[in-house]
């Protein structure tokens, strides 16, 4: 695993997510989208390390497209904090680009499942 783009983006990102999930916790008393959002993206990375052990093609596939689900659904939350004044839009812009920039990487690897 080791110079795994896909692997070490989302660990960092899980990281940061468990950062902003602190924070609003802490700052904000903000729990329930906070804890969707921790779950969601620390789901990401968790599902990408899985499918570096997979058993066969067709389940790395299938842990990729949990994955790329995952970021999706994080995208939403992050969307729903900024959108809803949870917290600022500045301190969201960082985490919304790297979970856009995974998910363009698991769509580039799932799309390989069809060739």
């Amino acid at each position: 695993m080791e110079n795994n783009v896909i692997v070490d983006k989302t660990k960092h990102f899980a990281l940061q997510i468990i950062k902003t999930y602190n924070y609003l916790s802490q700052n904000k008393k903000e729990f329930i989208m906070s804890k969707q959002l921790m779950r969601s993206g620390t789901s990401i990375g968790a599902n990408v390390r899985e499918a570096q052990r997979a058993q066969s093609i067709p389940d790395f596939y299938s842990k990729m497209n949990i994955a790329l689900k995952e970021a999706e659904e994080s995208l939403y939350w992050i969307e729903l904090l900024q959108e809803s004044g949870t917290i600022k839009n500045e301190s969201m812009e960082s985490l919304y680009s790297e979970c856009e920039e995974i998910v363009r990487l698991l769509v580039s690897i799932t799309k390989q499942q069809n060739k």
